[in-house]
């Protein structure tokens, strides 16, 4: 296990007004003691995911898709300042994937990036057209629209040499796949911190699989993030998702540490008390209770 010394914070927090009397100083002191806290916390919990998951080795090319939420801002944020202290050499190249949605923002992320002194692409794929065209009245966007930005971002880390793709999906992000898929989908899988795609091509992380969603919605109105918000998606009254999300949200407001508990759950999984015959070799157990036995009456007979 590597030292976690260098996720120890070092950046600054966000510009605070000067104080203009006692009290002022006090609350001033006190935001920048919180903001430490919430940093510190990010930064240990992404460096955590990456160590376990052996996320990012030396010499690795990290792409980071930045869609402008408060997730990827997050996300690219953390991983920048772990980068500068970090004990393996990585680098870091933020992509945003412009789907051509109406009234999309497009100067919004260059002037942010180029403030920050990120390299960075903006790659224009007209999804949106693609989705509004095949998507049926009533239904949801989400799941072909998935299914195009990935498959243009993946191509696109091809072509750049990034052999990391970096997702911003959070602890809940996580707990609402698991759900889904156990009520709508009859299987019992969720986002892995770590996935090899289906080609073999690409490895996709996720640093932020440890954090909360409500750490990095605090981290990011501190930090006054130029959120973009997804106009395709827009108010989609039939998304499971969000009934999901208001679910889990309710679940944490009534039972603290639920949440906790069952994302620990997805980390700690016994086959054997499942159902999966895949997974487990329920066939055989007949086979193995007669060696068992036969071992303990060996045992048992020498004198």
């Amino acid at each position: 296990m590597q030292s976690l010394d260098y996720f120890e914070p070092h950046f600054d927090a966000p510009d605070v007004a000067s104080a203009a009397s006692p009290d002022a100083e006090l609350a001033d002191a006190k935001q920048k003691r919180e903001f430490n806290k919430l940093q510190k916390r990010l930064r240990r919990e992404v460096g955590n995911a990456i160590i376990d998951y052996q996320m990012i080795n030396e010499g690795d090319r990290v792409m980071v898709c930045l869609s402008g939420g408060k997730d990827s801002y997050t996300m690219l944020e953390i991983l920048r300042n772990l980068q500068r202290n970090a004990p393996v050499n990585f680098s870091l190249v933020a992509v945003n994937l412009d789907q051509k949605q109406p009234g999309f923002p497009e100067h919004v992320l260059p002037a942010y990036l180029d403030k920050q002194g990120v390299e960075y692409h903006i790659v224009e794929r007209d999804t949106y057209s693609v989705v509004k065209e095949k998507t049926p009245e009533g239904k949801t966007t989400c799941a072909l629209c998935s299914r195009l930005r990935r498959g243009s971002l993946y191509g696109f880390a091809e072509e750049i040499g990034a052999n990391k793709i970096a997702l911003g999906h959070h602890r809940e992000d996580i707990l609402e796949t698991l759900f889904l898929n156990m009520f709508f989908g009859g299987n019992l899988k969720a986002m892995p911190p770590k996935l090899l795609s289906d080609d073999g091509k690409n490895i996709v992380i996720r640093p932020l699989a440890y954090c909360k969603e409500a750490d990095i919605a605090e981290f990011s109105r501190l930090m006054a993030f130029p959120i973009i918000p997804c106009n395709l998606c827009g108010s989609q009254p039939n998304m499971q998702r969000q009934v999901v999300k208001e679910m889990l949200a309710e679940w944490d407001k009534k039972f603290p540490g639920r949440l906790e508990s069952m994302f620990k759950a997805v980390t700690n999984i016994a086959p054997s008390q499942l159902a999966d015959r895949s997974l487990f070799d329920f066939a055989g157990l007949e086979a193995k209770q007669a060696e068992l036995l036969a071992g303990r009456i060996q045992a048992f007979n020498v004198s």
